[in-house]
């Protein structure tokens, strides 16, 4: 049998991962993942303390690799879990994996036993989705996801998806907002949203969504700034009909789905 798994752990928190996630893990004998996703298996009992598993532990910047080798150990016979926090879709492993089998199809790889592997991935809760039930229900009518990293997108590619999406009024996440390299994206993509929406605009950042040092803020959209953000948050701004309201001790931001009660 060759079987690879592309599995979803959600945005931390253990009962998070989903019943389906957990049984791939136990049928697999390789596990592939960046150190900070096995730490995270640990706290469910299936990281490095769990025995009878080979880990195999790549760093950030080597997604292809950690793609290849969870290829190459499962179309050597051995059932295989490639493990992403979030959804593996989102911004993670899989397209990863799709491309490389992309690639072997006309044969521009060398390994055409991956053709022979089983596929199976298995969704989890992303960050924005994370970030949005942590303050309410963000996430409650048309949204977008964008990411501002500009290492294998132009620049100018994501300056106008932020346009369309401001013209479009959609509620944005925004992932890789900033890294300790480029600090200037989300402020310039907080001043396109300006131009389309109220500087009132509520906004949310989580930072270690679900995990342990969770925070949550609720800012206004003007009040956004790169200083306040780190590789570890995401960054949610509603639309222009996205409500900001206070029970009490309790601060929750929706967006409307247009089952309005007004009359």
């Amino acid at each position: 049998m060759t079987q690879l798994f592309l599995v979803s752990i959600g945005p931390g928190d253990p009962e998070l991962i989903s019943p389906k996630a957990i049984n791939a893990i136990e049928a697999c004998s390789d596990v592939v993942a960046y150190g900070l996703y096995l730490e995270l298996l640990d706290k469910a009992g299936q990281g490095k303390t769990k025995p009878g598993k080979t880990h195999h532990e790549l760093p950030l910047g080597q997604e292809i690799e950690r793609a290849r080798l969870a290829l190459d150990l499962a179309a050597s016979g051995k059932i295989t879990a490639l493990i992403s926090s979030g959804d593996i879709g989102i911004y993670a492993m899989a397209s990863a994996v799709f491309e490389l089998l992309d690639y072997q199809l006309p044969g521009h790889e060398r390994n055409p036993k991956w053709l022979d592997v089983d596929l199976e991935v298995i969704p989890g809760i992303s960050a924005m989705q994370a970030n949005s039930s942590s303050a309410g229900a963000l996430l409650g009518h048309d949204f977008c996801a964008i990411s501002l990293s500009d290492l294998l997108t132009p620049w100018a590619t994501i300056e106008n998806r932020v346009h369309s999406a401001g013209s479009g009024d959609f509620v944005v996440t925004f992932y890789n907002p900033v890294s300790k390299k480029r600090n200037w994206q989300l402020n310039t993509a907080r001043d396109i949203l300006l131009q389309y929406r109220p500087g009132t605009t509520p906004t949310v950042l989580g930072r270690n969504l679900t995990r342990e040092g969770h925070s949550l803020s609720i800012i206004t959209l003007d009040q956004l700034d790169a200083s306040q953000v780190d590789m570890f948050t995401c960054v949610s701004v509603g639309n222009s009909e996205s409500r900001h309201i206070i029970n009490r001790h309790s601060h929750w931001v929706y967006t409307p789905r247009g089952y309005s009660p007004r009359h």
